[in-house]
């Protein structure tokens, strides 16, 4: 018990630095020497820095919470395999230290995005074939609408009940990984709460790129 509550806990904390890596304010001291989080809805997210900077630093923005989400799963399966522990997916626990990282960065001030890239990552890490579908459905829906975060809640509440229904067709056990993955959703939808005051409000912004894009930018 002592050395399962060990690797819990080394692969909650390491997933929690991992995502506490925040691209969005890296990629904009290195590209504009600034803060993105300075501009627009002040969020250290890919959304924000598309409108801030453009394409290319979103891109970066964008591989790079990708993959420290995935990265953390890894990581985490690796923990508890290297204990010899089994039985349950560690992925989920370092998955959701690498999210509470990404929206509460130690190292930037615990001011952090709002998870979704993040979420996609270690989501695609732990269960692909549910995220797969839920992004067919979703970035469609975002190119028609333009408003990132309907998609970004959308998204993140069809998660469990897919998970649910992917897993009971499956034939496996469907109830843990159901309820962890309404976690992340919780979290996730929690964090654009500001959106869906603006969404019922009709004044949330639709996605639009910067005309140009100003490295000097103030």
């Amino acid at each position: 018990m002592e050395v399962t509550i060990f690797a819990g806990l080394a692969s909650a904390l390491i997933g929690y630095l991992l995502g506490s890596i925040s691209f969005a304010v890296i990629v904009s001291r290195i590209y504009a020497k600034d803060d993105v989080r300075n501009h627009g809805s002040h969020n250290a997210g890919m959304t924000n820095v598309l409108r801030v900077y453009g394409v290319g630093p979103a891109a970066c923005t964008l591989l790079g919470d990708f993959a420290k989400g995935i990265l953390a799963v890894v990581l985490g399966r690796m923990i508890f395999h290297a204990f010899g522990i089994s039985g349950f997916d560690a992925g989920y626990i370092s998955g959701l230290g690498a999210l509470l990282g990404h929206l509460f960065p130690i190292w930037f001030g615990f001011r952090g995005g709002k998870g979704v890239l993040t979420s996609i990552g270690i989501m695609i890490a732990i269960n692909p074939l549910a995220i797969v579908l839920i992004l067919l459905v979703m970035l469609p829906f975002v190119f028609i609408v333009r408003i990132v975060s309907l998609a970004s809640i959308l998204g993140a509440a069809l998660f469990p009940p897919v998970t649910y229904l992917l897993l009971s067709y499956q034939g496996k056990p469907a109830l843990i990984d159901t309820c962890l993955s309404a976690i992340f959703a919780v979290l996730v939808i929690w964090m654009h709460r500001s959106n869906i005051k603006r969404l019922l409000n009709g004044t949330e912004k639709r996605l639009t790129l910067p005309k140009k894009a100003d490295k000097n930018k103030q």
